[in-house]
């Protein structure tokens, strides 16, 4: 049978091989010892390369396994079997751990002595540097790294280096000795004095009405006795949108939101009045109430309004009918009505001192805050952080009150030590604005959650331009 019909599942017989002749010893010592039928190979023993030993090099080990005839998956990849950490971010001299110096080290250290020379030459200990330096910059009391648990000073990836303000012993607003500090930001400017002055003649004065909105489009709706007024901030154009008649007059006005140009307008006889601003043109009159309506609130094309009669309609405008439910629960006129930024929430303040938060489904309040020491008008929900409301007291509470609605939480009180009348946040950043009557008559633009003073603005009375302006007040718009 030949070599080629061989498998390695089947057995066969082979002859003894014939034992080698002296004289083919040393031929024989140095090929492979294989059965005489079987054709010897051309390889000899001299000619296998040597074991690698431990001193070669991992990388030729590799190599050489890589360039062998032996079957290497392509999907495989060849690791090192260690892992050398990175030393660059650990101090070993503070946890007086002994370091090897370099040998140019070595050399400059050893000429090196303690100063003032009394120690005869001593070299001086790193470690003992090392400790002066920690000393300096962090003081006396600083604990040694060795006493923080968990601390791993073999540390497999380098640190992040951190600003050197971080380890400056003067803290941050002294500048330290060597350590440069980055420029302060100046503080923003906030202008002193309206850039704009509107005359507004029978303009109410009633802590409890809300005559005065601005749109998404930058028109200004105010209501001035049975009128209501339109000021284009853009082209400085007044337009005069209605006129509710001798027998009426305007308590609160409200825009809708984004997309429209819709106008709500509630009358003392206890109406709501849907006006198209930008045709001039009343679209709905709708009823409810008995007395008259101080306050509204738009959440998409669902209109809330508050009145003296102490409830709140919710109105959907898609509806032919003038309201669709209800919410009963104030003890006295709901000056104050607010949606949350999600349209999920409302927030009603009224007379009795009270501050309620509803929900959308809701004919009872879901939420009810007793606080307040004075009727609650300026509401506010935050537009930076969900469930954040704020709320102004009046003449004889003259706090701003921030609560958590998701927690139903008191979160803190500011006295302003005057009325409050409006409560605006800004989109921008997290800071609040709000208006006060009696007694200061000021603005406050303040920085949230410190309810740190940005700006403070007083109101000065104008001078008197005709005889019948005694019944008039100056509206003031700033920047």
């Amino acid at each position: 049978m030949g070599d080629s019909n061989l498998s390695p599942f089947t057995n066969h017989q082979f002859p003894s091989p014939t034992p080698p002749t002296p004289s083919s010893s040393s031929s024989s010592s140095a090929q492979l010892n294989v059965p005489s039928t079987m054709p010897r190979p051309s390889l000899n023993l001299e000619t296998l390369a040597p074991i690698p030993s431990f001193s070669s090099s991992s990388s030729e080990h590799v190599k050489r396994l890589i360039n062998s005839k032996h079957y290497v998956s392509p999907s495989k990849t060849i690791c090192f079997d260690r892992f050398i950490p990175s030393r660059s971010g650990s101090n070993f001299e503070l946890f007086h751990i002994p370091s090897t110096p370099s040998p140019s080290s070595a050399a400059a250290g050893s000429n090196v002595s303690t100063p003032g020379g009394n120690d005869g030459g001593k070299e001086e200990s790193p470690s003992a540097y090392a400790a002066l330096l920690r000393d300096a910059l962090f003081g006396t009391n600083t604990p040694d790294k060795r006493e923080i648990p968990g601390r791993n000073i073999f540390r497999y990836r380098t640190e992040t280096r951190q600003p050197m303000q971080s380890f400056s012993p003067y803290g941050f607003d002294d500048e330290g000795p060597g350590v440069s500090q980055s420029p302060v930001k100046a503080p923003r400017k906030v202008p002193r004095s309206p850039y704009k002055v509107l005359d507004a003649p029978a303009l109410q004065d009633d802590f409890y009405l809300n005559l005065v909105d601005w749109s998404s489009q930058n028109v200004l709706a105010v209501g001035l006795g049975n009128c209501v007024y339109l000021w284009n901030a853009c082209s400085s154009k007044v337009t005069k949108l209605c006129d509710l008649g001798i027998d009426d007059s305007v308590c609160s006005v409200g825009w809708a939101q984004r997309g429209t140009n819709n106008l709500a307008v509630g009358t003392f006889n206890g109406k709501v009045q849907i006006w198209d601003a930008s045709r001039c043109k009343k679209i709905r009159n709708m009823e409810g109430h008995r007395l008259r309506v101080g306050a509204l609130a738009w959440s998409s094309s669902v209109l809330s309004s508050g009145s003296r009669d102490k409830s709140i309609l919710q109105r959907d405008i898609r509806s032919p009918e003038d309201f669709v439910s209800k919410l009963s629960g104030h003890k006295s006129e709901v000056c104050g009505l607010k949606w949350s930024y999600d349209n999920r929430q409302l927030a009603s303040g009224g007379n009795d001192n009270r501050l309620f938060v509803w929900n959308q489904h809701s004919t009872q309040p879901v939420l009810k805050y007793c606080e307040h020491t004075a009727a609650v008008k300026a509401i506010a929900w935050s537009p930076h952080l969900h469930g954040l409301l704020a709320s102004g007291g009046g003449t004889a509470d003259r706090c701003i009150r921030f609560w958590n609605t998701t927690t139903n939480s008191h979160l803190s009180c500011m006295d302003t030590g005057s009325q409050v009348c409006n409560l605006v946040w800004s989109k921008n950043v997290n800071e609040l604005v709000s208006t006060h009557g009696y007694s200061q008559n000021q603005i406050i633009v303040w920085r949230y959650p410190t309810m740190s003073k940005v700006q403070k603005l007083h109101l000065v009375p104008l001078p008197l331009i005709d005889e019948c302006s005694s019944r008039s007040f100056l509206k003031c718009l700033f920047d």
